[in-house]
């Protein structure tokens, strides 16, 4: 391993008896928020060090056995350990470096889903639809929640837009890759000469903040207007304004709300989207000063980067940035998207690991 890997791994131990010392003592309990702040760092590194104190022993079980082969009745067995020791480094020290890899923040947070009709009309919007189903799937196979936010439902059916809140443990580091344009090429139901169309949605992935106190929001900075909610039918339709917009003046980001018949809990929900989308904005705006000086293998996150294409009539669904087809689009539609989700995650993984081979950080 390289000498900035050591010396990082060194200084972590040292950390890690700090810590120690210090959640040992009476005085760490006084303040409970810094005392789950500590302990969850010592939780963080604990298998990064007892990792490393394998590493560290196995190198001195080489050593030890390399001293031992002068000796021509321990020679043999001596060579078995060197041999044993050897094989096992590498493994190590691969181990080793994934777990210095840095961890995404938002990682374990929920999420939300926004999914936008594009070129295609109609078409367009029926896959909206299709989209939102396999990802709901999905996230009933891993026992997630999802609700609704706002939907706005096209004539044909699908959406022209629908945002979804995803609750669940580790959604965000599931789906987070799931970020950007998604082309659909196969025959409308509506297309009476059997002719292949393409069309496109755009797929949005935002962590939920914790607390919209994570994201300052100036009320000067916020228009709020209630009106009437619509509905599907007379009997649905709202008799009072519960339906919220908020126009964030600064950024013009637009989020509407209208699901609930309570106007509290419509503001609520639409306080806590625009939170998401400010926060998307922030960051994606530290990505890009990243993406400047070095481009990610899972592209550059932008809403429009084309990503994926799901081509109904060959059956296949491509994912751009991997260069990876998989010849089973109704099982993907119906939410087995695990083995496009894993091929991301992994692909993300080697390119931080071929940063810390480069730069040791």
């Amino acid at each position: 391993m390289k000498q900035s890997i050591l010396d990082k791994l060194e200084r972590l131990c040292g950390r890690l008896e700090e810590l120690d010392r210090v959640l040992a003592s009476g005085e760490a309990t006084r303040d409970m928020d810094q005392y789950r702040k500590l302990t969850r760092e010592h939780a963080e590194l604990g298998p990064v060090v007892a990792r490393y104190q394998e590493w560290r022993q196995c190198q001195d079980d080489i050593e030890g056995a390399l001293e031992m082969l002068a000796d021509p009745e321990m020679k043999d067995l001596a060579q078995a350990e060197v041999d044993e020791a050897r094989a096992r480094l590498p493994g190590l020290e691969t181990e080793l470096q994934t777990l210095l890899l840095p961890k995404d923040p938002d990682d374990d947070r929920n999420l939300f889903l926004e999914i936008r009709a594009g070129t295609g009309g109609d078409e367009s919007a029926l896959f909206a639809g299709d989209l939102f189903r396999m990802y709901s799937r999905y996230a009933e196979r891993r026992r997630w929640q999802v609700e609704v936010v706002s939907a706005n439902a096209s004539e044909l059916g699908g959406y022209k837009e629908i945002i979804a809140r995803v609750i669940g443990n580790g959604a965000y580091a599931k789906l987070k890759f799931e970020s950007g344009g998604h082309r659909v090429q196969r025959v409308p139901a509506t297309e009476t000469q059997g002719r292949i169309h393409t069309s496109a949605c755009t797929v949005a992935v935002m962590p939920e903040a914790d607390d919209i106190a994570d994201v300052v929001l100036n009320p000067a900075d916020l228009r709020i207007d209630t009106f009437r909610a619509s509905g599907a039918g007379g009997q649905h339709i709202n008799k009072t304004d519960s339906a919220v917009r908020i126009v964030h003046l600064p950024t013009g980001i637009v989020v509407e709300c209208q699901d609930d018949r309570s106007q509290h809990k419509n503001k609520a929900q639409a306080m806590s989207v625009l939170a998401a989308r400010i926060k998307d904005v922030q960051e994606r705006a530290q990505h890009e000063q990243i993406a400047s000086t070095r481009k990610s293998l899972i592209g550059s996150g932008d809403r429009s980067e084309r990503i994926r294409t799901y081509n109904f009539p060959q059956g296949r669904v491509t994912d751009h940035r991997i260069n990876l087809t998989l010849y089973k689009i109704d099982a993907l539609m119906d939410g087995d998207i695990d083995e496009l989700v894993g091929a991301l995650s992994a692909e993300h993984q080697a390119d931080q690991l071929a940063q810390l081979a480069e730069g040791g950080e």
